[in-house]
């Protein structure tokens, strides 16, 4: 069950990267953003965020082998 618990946070913190980095990408581009706000700094603070939860998930993966 940890291991499953470990893996559903990988999943997570890579989707919520994924999904906020369409998200700027596309305001760059100009096509509008998914949530149709304009806010950098949200993105860049999901990015980091979610890739902080991909560092602890893995950490904690590895701990369990």
């Amino acid at each position: 069950m940890p291991r499953m618990l470990c893996l559903g946070g990988l999943v997570v913190a890579g989707l919520v990267f994924l999904l906020f980095l369409v998200n700027m990408i596309m305001g760059f581009a100009g096509l509008g953003s998914l949530f149709n706000y304009q806010s950098l700094i949200m993105d860049i603070t999901f990015i980091l965020c979610s890739a902080g939860l991909g560092y602890l998930s893995w950490s904690a993966f590895r701990e369990l082998r």
